[in-house]
């Protein structure tokens, strides 16, 4: 296990953990090909098969299809190795590339932890509107996700009302999430509109998608639409197998990884095979165990993270990875450190998208307080990883000699000039025992809570221009009308 530095498109360095060594990743992929063309995969849509098929991929028992290492090599050889996510105005704004790190909150939650009462509650889609607002004020989260599951609306097209406010509410990149394939079609149909149309998506994508696998060995027909689909229209895909050790997979890493990694590898192909040089993005998480104590699928495991970091690398390929996450009830100290350790091992990891910020109860919550908390964790890892230039202003000898044994350098220009250069929280708490007594004696949660408060009050996030917002609500109502 060692630390790289890599270089950045600034010429910054930023430190790289490699958790395996080249041979230990070979050993890994050569595992995922034997898995492909040994045991195969199955397949649950027939334009999928026919695409292997015609490939030269053996298909018995009518959907189960082993796919030749030859295959595999080929894709990786044609997917793009850096991705540009733009914003919703056309800017570049994501460079998914080593060196790079971006955060973001999570999906679909079913609970929100309510920032005014402390109390867990079913989310509504205000409550999207609230942390989509809180996320496009908030310098350090880069991308945005739905957060919640709005409990009052429609939930068959739940992901268009989704959809409609992260467009609304926010310029920044949007990593989507559908509950079938005309959801898909949808949301991309919706990022059209705003984008200008179909060609100008492709030519800029600020949306990607991110989609659930059922495992690496059976890949469900609503995955393998969305992935031809986006392929086809040139946008980014998120393929993600659901593998859990003791379930899906025997109760090891390597060998649960080197199932989510062949299902990885599966998509792929297929994505390639439908539009080559489609963009293509890997998980930086899976086939970690259950928690046979609890039987809870648990987001913060140790296990398995650094294997599908490495992988990631050994393919260069960007990685979406988990983090700012807990499987605490309640935005308290165990919370705050899972989130730190997650925050850290997938920055170091060189996740270029780490999602998750905020997610609390193994994913079933979320917390904008507990989201503000990761907020300031990213700035601490942003300031820690952020190089210190070495140079004759910085080290001040001649100040030290001006100054000597006996004098200080409180009221020096230097002091003026450098006293901004490190890194002051917003939230977290600094002063001495009776300032902060004298504030309120208030503990980090509830000064998060105030923070997301005084956001709320305050933020006016970029609203889509009229004509566009009744373009964008349409195809919502649309699929509300077909119901």
């Amino acid at each position: 296990m060692v630390f790289h530095a890599r270089v950045n498109r600034e010429g910054m360095e930023h430190p790289r953990f490699q958790y395996l060594s080249r041979a230990q990743c070979e050993a890994l992929h050569n595992a995922s090909l034997e898995i492909l063309s040994r045991t195969g995969v199955r397949l649950y849509l027939e334009e999928a098969i026919e695409l292997l098929r015609k490939a030269g991929c053996s298909v018995t028992d009518g959907n189960r299809v082993r796919i030749p290492a030859g295959l595999v090599e080929k894709a990786l050889s044609t997917v793009p190795k850096r991705i540009t996510l733009y914003d919703r105005d056309g800017k570049p704004a994501l460079f998914l590339e080593p060196g790079r790190c971006y955060y973001g909150p999570g999906s679909d939650c079913l609970h929100i932890i309510d920032h005014r009462t402390g109390q867990r509650r079913d989310p509504v889609l205000q409550d999207i509107v609230d942390g989509i607002t809180l996320c496009d004020a908030l310098p350090r989260i880069g991308f945005v996700m739905s957060m919640f599951l709005p409990s009052d609306v429609n939930q068959l097209v739940s992901d268009r009302y989704q959809m409609e406010v992260m467009l609304n509410y926010t310029t920044k990149p949007i990593v989507f999430v559908t509950n079938e394939f005309s959801g898909c079609v949808d949301a991309v149909k919706m990022a059209e509109i705003v984008a200008g149309g179909g060609e100008a998506l492709r030519e800029r994508p600020f949306v990607a998608c991110y989609i659930n696998v059922t495992t690496g060995l059976r890949h469900n027909e609503e995955a393998l639409q969305k992935l031809l689909f986006l392929a086809e229209r040139g946008i980014p895909a998120l393929y993600i197998p659901v593998v859990i050790g003791g379930l899906t997979a025997p109760m090891s890493e390597p060998a649960g990884m080197a199932i989510v990694n062949a299902g990885v590898l599966a998509g792929l192909v297929l994505s390639q095979l439908k539009r080559e040089g489609a963009p293509f993005i890997v998980p930086g998480w899976g086939g970690a165990g259950l928690d046979m104590r609890t039987t809870v699928n648990p987001y913060c495991w140790p296990d398995s993270r650094g294997m599908a970091h490495a992988l990631a690398q050994y393919y260069n390929l960007p990685m979406f990875g988990i983090g700012g996450c807990s499987e605490s009830k309640d935005v308290d100290s165990q919370a705050a450190a899972e989130a730190a350790l997650t925050m850290m091992v997938e920055t170091l990891g060189g996740a270029q998208l780490i999602h998750d910020l905020g997610y609390l109860e193994s994913g079933l919550t979320t917390s904008l307080a507990q989201l503000v908390i990761c907020h300031e964790i990213a700035g601490w890892i942003a300031k820690f990883l952020s190089p210190t230039p070495v140079n004759d202003e910085t080290l001040a000898l001649d100040l030290i000699d001006q100054v000597g044994p006996d004098g200080q350098f409180l009221d020096t220009p230097h002091t003026l000039q450098h006293f901004r250069d490190f890194w002051y929280p917003e939230v977290f708490e600094r002063t001495d025992y009776f300032g902060w007594q004298n504030a309120g004696a208030k503990l980090a949660p509830q000064r998060a809570a105030e923070y997301v408060q005084r956001v709320l009050e305050t933020h006016q996030p970029p609203l889509l221009p009229e004509d566009l917002r009744r373009r964008v609500h349409a195809v919502v109502e649309e699929a509300e009308a077909k119901l």
